[in-house]
């Protein structure tokens, strides 16, 4: 092969690799993202979420398992993906109320554990101290866990689209809650996406 030959050739390596790094980051960029929605989804409608995560990690696994026959990045990817999706709803929904959620003053009317067989299954009812003194039961999705006692007076939260019920404040014991499941979130949402990209990367032909 003569000299223009071999470079034809090495222009079509470098092109090909040039392509295949592209669509890993794509790939890389695309399911995270896509995890952290269905999370944020399952916040609103938990059936609709799972659903979704479940398809994602699915896709997932046919993608870096099947099309790139990476079977171990592809375990990693489904792992940390699921765990991702238990970090990133409760963050998302944290960071949400936290930063556009309207305070409102209430009191706390009612708290019952209503399944103590699997463990504590929380319920807190609150009133609205003030305006329409709407009265709300909110679960541990909403962080009623037994950090509030009847007649305690908190600032609960209000979603100011309505579709998530109102967060209680966090107790005394859970500084830094919110940080930590935020952290957590970021790592795995890193893990999947460099765990993705490296994956891509050292596909292997069918």
């Amino acid at each position: 092969m003569d000299g223009h030959g071999v470079g034809v050739l090495e222009d079509e390596v470098v092109a090909g690799e040039g392509s295949k790094a592209l669509n890993s980051l794509f790939w890389a960029l695309l399911l995270p993202v896509a995890l952290v929605l269905a999370a944020a989804v399952g916040q609103w409608v938990t059936w609709v979420g799972v659903v979704l995560m479940l398809a994602v990690v699915a896709g997932a696994a046919w993608v870096v398992g099947g099309r790139w026959h990476r079977g171990g990045a592809a375990a990693v990817v489904c792992f940390a993906g699921f765990g991702l999706t238990l970090f990133a709803g409760p963050a998302v929904q944290e960071g949400y109320m936290q930063t556009v959620g309207r305070p409102v003053a209430a009191v706390v009317t009612g708290v019952v554990d209503r399944d103590q067989r699997r463990g504590p299954d929380m319920y807190c009812t609150v009133r609205e101290v003030g305006g329409g003194r709407a009265t709300y039961e909110v679960s541990q999705q909403e962080n009623c866990f037994g950090q509030a006692k009847v007649g305690d007076r908190v600032e609960i939260r209000e979603d100011p689209l309505g579709l998530l019920d109102p967060r209680l404040p966090d107790g005394p014991e859970q500084e830094n809650t919110t940080e930590i499941t935020l952290a957590c979130g970021a790592g795995l949402t890193l893990v999947v996406g460099a765990v993705t990209f490296y994956g891509g990367l050292r596909r292997r032909s069918g």
